[in-house]
C-alpha cells in the first residue's frame, strides 16, 4: 500500500464538497504537472490511502482521509473544450493527463495545520514541508503517515 497527500484549494474543491457528493467519490482531475501526472498514472493503486490537504487558504492543513478506488486513467477534462483543464494538444489515443478516483473515508475533527506539521521532528522529511515543493500530489512515508494520524 502507498500513502499520499493530495492538495486542493477549498475554494475550488473542499472536503465538504466531497462529503456532499453521493457515494463520497470523485475523480481527482485537473492535475497539470508532469511529475504529479506520472504518480497518478504509474504509482497510485486501488486501496492506497491519502490525506486531503487544503492549500491556499486561511488555515492550510490536513482535513481528511481518502481511499483510492480507481487506478490512473485518462483525465476526461483534457478532452472537454468547456473545461478549464481542456488541453487541445492531448490525443485520446495517447492521453497526456491522468486522474484517479478517490472516496472520502472521513473528515477530520480538526485541521492539522501546516505550522503544526512543521513543529514535529518526525515530519522533517515530509515532502510537503520541503522548500520549493509545490506538487498537488506527493508520497508520504509510512512513519510520517502514522505520525500525522496520531495528531488527529
Amino acid at each position: 500500500m502507498n500513502y499520499w497527500l493530495m492538495k486542493s484549494e477549498p475554494s475550488a474543491f473542499s472536503v465538504d464538497d466531497l462529503a456532499a457528493i453521493p457515494g463520497k467519490t470523485t475523480g481527482w482531475d485537473g492535475v497539470r504537472n508532469y511529475q504529479a501526472r506520472n504518480m497518478l498514472r504509474d504509482d497510485f493503486r486501488v486501496g492506497d490511502l491519502a490525506f486531503l490537504y487544503h492549500s491556499s487558504c486561511e488555515l492550510p492543513g490536513v482535513v481528511g482521509l481518502l481511499k483510492v478506488v480507481r487506478r490512473g486513467y485518462a483525465d476526461p477534462s483534457q478532452f472537454d473544450p468547456g473545461s478549464e483543464y481542456f488541453d487541445p494538444g492531448s490525443d485520446p489515443h495517447a492521453p497526456r493527463w491522468f486522474c484517479v478516483d478517490v472516496k472520502l473515508k472521513r473528515k477530520f475533527g480538526r485541521v492539522i495545520g501546516l505550522e503544526e506539521l512543521r513543529r514535529h521532528k518526525p515530519l522533517r522529511n515530509l515532502r510537503l514541508l520541503q522548500r520549493g515543493n509545490r506538487l498537488s500530489v506527493m508520497p508520504v512515508a509510512k512513519a510520517e503517515w502514522d505520525f500525522i494520524l496520531s495528531l488527529e
